[in-house]
């Protein structure tokens, strides 16, 4: 019953990865149909997804301390609240036409909603599969990585539903939705178990696990934690791996039509396929790191994409559309996969007793490399293009500095060693904790 609970949670808070399906209706609320002079401009819309996405990592870094306390449930129900109160909140500015309602309700409430949901299940899911936390972890952000499949439809769908002659449906689909949601999540939050402490699978052995894959005997203090270099390389090694897909993803549709000069239509099947990709990374790679190890698969992230990126380049200028699609759609289930592994690679590291708070603060990478990515994605184009350079050509540097920038993390990664007995807290604090 624990990967359906942490599932529903997930799979609610993945629709923020569909958000774009209202840019396009949020431009004609007035207008309805066209926009109108007062209705809103995309850009002035684009800040509510940066500020939700924000306000997540802010609320990961200083919730994960309070979660550790008070458990799963009750996290999951202030996310609930949070996040559906954001939609509702939403709904209300539309309905009143203020843009700062939308950035308070999506952006500030759904961003907090967003912050707790995502750590919530994390820690409960390793407590109850110590011998497999990255599958069981996987399962879980797996459902953040699918949200949007089912977030984008239901929003299309409902705004369709709700449109009249005077309404564009957005309104309505946001209280809709929000109502759903909560409801998916307090359901997540009811059937969600704890184990006891002392708990673990029959057969399970933790002192020949860690000796096999550099596992901690103890726990560090999530304040400890950060004066460690593991959780310092760590950081790294996410910002790293993060900053080299999302750039891609958020450029995919526009990237491929310019770099292999596929249509419209193909591109947005391309951006399916990369979602599809993304989704299954988050499960297959954490689950094979069970196997082989946290570093191991960090290092395979790292090579395997230093190579693509490199090739990518090449590929694109040959004309291979089939191998430039593959090669995107594997570099994105290692960017999937990144993120359900990394949760792993802390429990090994610090063990359990933190991991969710420790989870919280390196979740900031992830707000760095948010805007790392893009930024050189975006910025590196539009320079190249402004030199002369032909648009099919001017992701050929950035594809060549993403591949550098995976270098420096897997040299990161090589560098993390296990943890050193003076971190870990002493029989007292346990006790405490």
């Amino acid at each position: 019953m624990i990967p359906p609970a942490a599932l529903a949670i997930h799979l609610s808070i993945g629709q923020v990865y569909a958000f774009s399906v209202f840019n396009e209706p949020l431009t004609r609320i007035i207008g309805v149909t066209e926009s109108a002079p007062q209705d809103w401009e995309l850009t002035t819309l684009g800040w509510i997804f940066s500020i939700a996405i924000a306000v997540l990592g802010v609320t990961a870094a200083f919730g994960g301390r309070w979660l550790e306390r008070v458990g799963p449930r009750k996290g999951m129900v202030i996310a609930a609240i949070a996040w559906a109160g954001g939609f509702l909140v939403s709904a209300l500015g539309v309905w009143v036409h203020s843009i700062w309602l939308l950035y308070l309700g999506y952006g500030v409430f759904g961003g907090i909603g967003l912050g707790f949901a995502y750590i919530s299940p994390v820690k409960t899911l390793i407590r109850w599969f110590p011998d497999r936390p990255g599958m069981a972890t996987g399962m879980a952000i797996m459902g953040f990585g699918g949200g949007a499949m089912i977030g984008s439809p239901l929003a299309v769908n409902l705004m369709d539903f709700y449109s009249g002659p005077d309404s564009a449906g957005v309104a309505a689909t946001f209280a809709t939705m929000g109502v759903l949601y909560f409801i998916l999540m307090i359901f997540g939050a009811a059937i969600v178990r704890v184990p006891h402490p002392e708990w673990q699978p029959a057969g399970y052995q933790p002192e020949q696990a860690s000796t096999k894959k550099m596992q901690t005997s103890g726990h560090v203090h999530v304040d400890q934690a950060l004066k460690t270099p593991q959780f310092w390389l760590v950081w790294a090694v996410l910002c790293l791996n993060v900053t080299a897909g999302i750039g891609v993803l958020g450029q995919a549709s526009v990237m491929s039509q310019e770099m292999v000069g596929i249509s419209a239509e193909a591109a947005a099947g391309f951006v399916g396929l990369m979602s599809i990709a993304n989704m299954l990374g988050r499960f297959l790679w954490s689950s094979l790191s069970d196997y082989i190890g946290r570093k191991a698969t960090y290092s395979t992230f790292f090579v395997l994409g230093i190579v693509l990126y490199a090739a990518v380049p090449s590929i694109a200028s040959a004309g291979v559309i089939w191998l430039f699609v593959l090669s995107y759609l594997v570099i994105l289930t290692m960017y999937g996969g990144g993120f359900a592994t990394v949760p792993a690679y802390l429990r090994d590291l610090f063990g359990t007793a933190h991991v969710g708070a420790i989870h919280g603060r390196l979740l900031t990478a992830w707000s760095v490399a948010g805007v790392l990515g893009p930024v050189i994605i975006n910025y590196l184009r539009d320079f190249q293009i402004s030199q002369g350079v032909a648009p099919a050509d001017a992701y050929s540097l950035t594809m060549y500095i993403m591949a550098g920038l995976l270098a420096v993390g897997l040299l990161c990664n090589l560098a993390i060693r296990g943890m050193q007995e003076r971190h870990l807290m002493d029989e007292r604090q346990l006790v405490t904790e």
